[in-house]
């Protein structure tokens, strides 16, 4: 190796070694400087540590390096006054002064501090030493924070509301000395206390004296429903009388029954009731008074449907109206009274009609025969009443007449007495010979029983099912003329003795009379559809029994040698009579009987007093 090789080497080795030492001493300078640094930070933050950062401004009030006691005493000596600033508070006209503190006002100091102390002081070594470098270079400026003490607040609020609130007068009606008085009534008033809670929270903060708050007023007015409304109905219902009117069966006139103006306030009645979604007045009048006197009026008003009477013409196969039909009707209690309540209260007109409940009669003039299945002769029936008297004479006729032409449906039983009607003379009826008890004597109506043997000789030579059938005492002779025998008579007693037959057949049945005066016969026949073929047999009669000796009673009346024979000897038996029922096949679907138990009965004659026949019945007892 050269001398100049080695010089060229060692100066090398020279500046390697110079830069390892300028290196390694500027790392230990770098380090030391960092070292210093930090120690530099650290004391800062030491001395920082219970100190407001500088730089920091709570409301215009510089805490720069401050600790907390030295801050708070800064802030309360800055602020201390605004706590005393007098608010008024107002309702329309009202007011009421408070200073702040009353109210609740304060200063939020402590949340002022800890908002001041967290600048700076989160613990996170960068994030504190970025935010104490910007305080101090720019500065931290942090508003004044008043807060209001909601419990201070409600006290006030509360006590406030006692002078404010008042309870709702609703309107009102009732009646006094006969007229209608309202009362209009007055609005509540509640202090709303949230409402003014948040109206002050929003204007306290920072507000100066003589600031006006309105507080919030909830108003209820008061509740008048339709009290004018009732007021009026009540004014109409007291203003004169009401008169309820009908008309007669005829058309013509009936009432009018009035009620007075007194008698309806007597039934008014005002009430408040729940209506659903409010409350409503009603005025009312009590039905009940209406309800009972109606009920005692309805009786009377009552007309009875009457059916169509009809003759049967064979040639036409139609039916000839005999007497007119008219409809019914009946009281509806329930409407007439919303006829009477709705007069009360109608301005316009004070009447009121009754309301009837009408019906039809079943048969009217247009009634159809084929509709009726009524389309030929089923059964027929005569008897004769040969020697009776004019009165005796004159009862047929008007009882046979008033079975004329009456229809009964399919599955209706037919009540002689109901058809026939009250035996009195005002229905046309008089004196004629009755048996009641052991006498024949004389009474309304004697001769009636003669319609009601005819009516049942056809009833059961039809077929039809005999539901009620009384026999005479004993075997009268009318009902045995022109060779008829015994055991098909029936007996009537009003109101305890009748005859009825059932219609059991699916045809309505139309039952005619005839009186035959000059033939003294009385015949019923019974048109309908042929639902059956009958035959009546000949009666079976058995233990006949002869009749007592006669009896001669004292009549004043006769003179010597006169007699009058009041009873007819009859022979005492047991009587059957039966009827087979064959359908339209010929097969016989019934077989009944007639059975009657007459008793012997004695003639009886009336002689004048001192007849020498008395004495031999005087001799006989």
């Amino acid at each position: 190796m050269s001398v100049q090789n080695f010089s060229e080497k060692r100066v090398r080795t020279s500046l390697i070694v110079w830069l390892l030492r300028f290196v390694l001493l500027s790392s230990i300078g770098a380090v030391l400087l960092a070292l210093l640094l930090s120690i530099l930070l650290i004391a800062w933050q030491v001395a920082l540590r219970d100190r407001v950062v500088p730089g920091v401004n709570v409301g215009g009030v510089d805490l720069s390096g401050l600790t907390a006691a030295e801050a708070e005493t800064a802030l309360n000596e800055e602020f201390a006054s605004l706590t005393e600033t007098i608010y008024t508070l107002r309702d329309g006209e009202s007011a009421w002064q408070a200073r702040g503190s009353e109210l609740g006002l304060r200063i939020a100091t402590e949340d002022m501090l800890a908002r001041a102390f967290a600048v700076g002081h989160t613990g996170q070594a960068l994030d504190d030493i970025t935010a104490q470098s910007r305080a101090w270079i720019s500065g931290e400026r942090q508003p004044l924070r008043l807060i209001l003490d909601e419990n201070v607040a409600l006290d006030y609020l509360r006590l406030l509301a006692t002078r404010i609130n008042r309870a709702r007068q609703d309107a009102s009606l009732r009646i006094v000395d006969g007229e209608a008085q309202v009362q209009p009534g007055l609005a509540g008033r509640a202090l709303n206390i949230p409402a003014t809670l948040a109206r002050l929270s929003a204007t306290l903060s920072g507000a100066a004296e003589g600031v006006d708050i309105e507080v919030a007023v909830d108003e209820r007015k008061p509740r008048r429903w339709n009290v004018e409304e009732a007021a009026l109905r009540l004014e109409v219902a007291l203003s004169g009388p009401v008169q309820l009117f009908a008309s007669d069966r005829d058309g013509g006139p009936l009432g009018p029954w009035t009620v007075a103006p007194e008698q309806i306030r007597a039934l008014l009645s005002v009430s408040l009731r729940d209506d659903g979604p409010g409350k409503r007045y009603d005025v009312t009048i009590k039905a009940e008074a209406f309800r009972e006197f109606l009920r005692s009026l309805a009786p009377g008003l009552i007309i009875i449907p009457v059916d169509g009477r009809f003759d049967f013409n064979p040639g036409t196969g139609e039916l000839v109206a005999l007497s007119p039909s008219r409809g019914g009707r009946e009281l509806n209690i329930e409407k007439t009274i919303e006829q009477l309540e709705n007069a009360v209260f109608s301005r316009e007109s004070r009447l009121a009609p009754m309301v009837f409940d009408y019906s039809l009669p079943r048969y009217h003039e247009g009634a159809s025969a084929a509709a009726l299945g009524i389309k030929e002769l089923v059964a027929e029936a005569t008897t004769y009443y040969w020697g009776s008297t004019r009165n005796r004479r004159s009862n047929i006729a008007v009882g046979a007449g008033k079975l004329n032409g009456v229809i009964i449906a399919p599955g209706e039983e037919f009540a002689f007495n109901h058809h026939l009607g009250d035996i009195t003379p005002e229905a046309g009826f008089v004196d004629g010979a009755v048996i009641f008890g052991a006498r024949t004597v004389t009474g309304i109506g004697g001769g009636i029983c003669q319609v009601s043997t005819t009516v049942f000789r056809a009833a059961f030579g039809g077929g039809f099912a005999i539901t009620e059938r009384n026999s005479h005492g004993y075997r009268v002779g009318y009902y045995e003329y022109a060779g008829a025998g015994p055991g098909l008579d029936a007996a009537i007693w009003q109101p305890t003795s009748d005859l009825r037959f059932l219609n059991n057949t699916p045809h309505h049945l139309l039952i005619e009379s005839e009186f035959m005066g000059a033939k003294d016969a009385l015949q019923f026949r019974f048109y309908s559809t042929r639902h059956w073929r009958t035959v009546v047999e000949p009666p079976i009669i058995r233990d006949i029994v002869e009749a007592p000796p006669p009896r001669f009673e004292e009549n004043r009346d006769l003179l010597a040698g006169q007699t009058r024979q009041v009873d007819y000897a009859a022979q005492g038996a047991d009587v059957w009579v039966y009827r087979n029922v064959y359908d339209r096949a010929g097969n016989l679907v019934k077989r009944d009987q007639a059975y009657t138990h007459y008793q012997p009965w004695r003639a009886v004659f009336e002689v004048a007093p001192g007849d020498p026949r008395l004495e031999t019945e005087e001799a006989a007892e």
